[in-house]
Parts: C-alpha cells; sequence; structure tokens
C-alpha cells in the first residue's frame, strides 16, 4: 500500500499573528483555496508519483480520506473531483486538542461539537460520512491532551498497517500536528524523542506499506506543485 498524506491549504488560523484571535473550526483563506485548487489537479495528474507509477496504468488515488475539521474538509474538495473519487470522513485524522477555544487562565478551554451530519453533506453532498457523525456534532470528548493524540495516531498507524497488503493507492487530507504524530507511529517513534516532521500547507508526504510491518519513508514535505508565493 502506498499512503500519500497531504496537509490541508491555510487556514484562517494558521495566517494569524495572534493567536489568541484563533477560530475552533477555521475555513481556508484565499490562500488556502489556493493552494487546495492547485494540488487538486496535481496529485491527479500523478504529480505525486514517480514517470514509471504514471505510466502503469494504476489509478493516482484509489481512495481519498480527510478529517471532518472545516479545513480538510474544503481541501480534499478539489482533490476528490479531480480524481473523481467521494472523499471519506476519517474522524481519527483529525487535529490534535478536536474543537476549542483556550480563553486562558480565567476562562479555562471551551470544547466544541463540531459540525453534524446534515452540516456537512449540505455542504459537501458526495462526501462518505462514517456512521458515528450524527446530529448531535462529530466531537464530544472535550480538549485532547498530546498523548490521547498520540494514541489515536497509533490507532490509525495500526490500522493502515493491517491493509498493507491491498495494492491500493490511498490519500489521507489531515493536519500538520496529527501528520507529525502519524508519521512518529508508522516509525515506531513515540511517544518522542525531540524530532518533529513540519508539514507546508497542501504538502504531501509518502510512506509505502508492505506486509509483515516494514515502512518505507518515500519523501516528506513535498511542496514543489505550489509557486513560491503560496508555500505558507
Amino acid at each position: 500500500m502506498e499512503v500519500f498524506v497531504i496537509r490541508h491549504g491555510q487556514s484562517a488560523n494558521n495566517a494569524l499573528e495572534d493567536v489568541g484571535l484563533r477560530t475552533h473550526d477555521p475555513l481556508l483563506t484565499e490562500t488556502g483555496e489556493k493552494q487546495a485548487a492547485i494540488v487538486g489537479p496535481f496529485v491527479a495528474a500523478g504529480g505525486h508519483l514517480s514517470l514509471a507509477e504514471r505510466q502503469n496504468g494504476r489509478p493516482c488515488i484509489d481512495q481519498l480520506y480527510c478529517s471532518p475539521m472545516i479545513r480538510t474538509l474544503q481541501t480534499a474538495q478539489p482533490i476528490g473531483q479531480a480524481l473523481g473519487v467521494a472523499p471519506e470522513v476519517w474522524i481519527d485524522i483529525h487535529e490534535q486538542g478536536g474543537l476549542f477555544l483556550d480563553h486562558g487562565e480565567e476562562g479555562g478551554i471551551e470544547s466544541f461539537p463540531g459540525q453534524n451530519r446534515s452540516q456537512i453533506l449540505a455542504q459537501f453532498p458526495n462526501y462518505i460520512l462514517p456512521d458515528e457523525i450524527g446530529e448531535d456534532g462529530w466531537w464530544n470528548k472535550g480538549y485532547e491532551e498530546v498523548h490521547l493524540c498520540h494514541g489515536r495516531a497509533i490507532k490509525v498507524a495500526q490500522t493502515l498497517l493491517q491493509r498493507a497488503a491491498e495494492d491500493r493507492r490511498i490519500g489521507l487530507v489531515a493536519h500538520g500536528g496529527f501528520m507529525d504524530a502519524l508519521l512518529k507511529a508508522l516509525g515506531h517513534h513515540l511517544p518522542g524523542d525531540g524530532r518533529h516532521y513540519h508539514h507546508n500547507n497542501t504538502s504531501i508526504s509518502r510512506v509505502d506499506l508492505e506486509p509483515g510491518g516494514k515502512v518505507g519513508f518515500k519523501y516528506m514535505n513535498r511542496v514543489h506543485h505550489l509557486p513560491d508565493e503560496l508555500i505558507t
């Protein structure tokens, strides 16, 4: 199995100079929308593959997943359209923390439920949603500590490794913090040793999985589909 992990486009929170102004589930900025519009056709044309892989007649991506956060839903849309693949929402690849705002020592941390099933499908009618997303929103766990995110990344890594024998190309549209944790989980580098895997917006990282647990890190944080002025 070949796994291509794509970070979402620039979000409103990514563009903030004052993190005190962040929102709990930000939309893409105009720059983020441009990045997503570029990465979609790039992937559909096989830009994430070698020349030989582009010419072997296989789909460039067989299955496309994204987290239920708005910025990944938005980023997956042009990718799915370019590929002709319906994005599938995978709750466990959301960003660390969940949906929250930190109001400081006086206000504490406020958690939010996120979009519900009807709200997501109203904006993205062809997306495939898991049964766990109902009408009460997809998030109800409060603030997620880092160690819980690491546990979730290990769970996702195990799920992917269990599917390693499948001759498929999987795309995951996810988040910088979670992508760092997932790559560490696949490389058995959790709970952590000081390293950090940085990802720019709409960057692509590739990991090849083989039966027996062999993991090949092919490349990381590729952004050569973007012009310099859109690298964030």
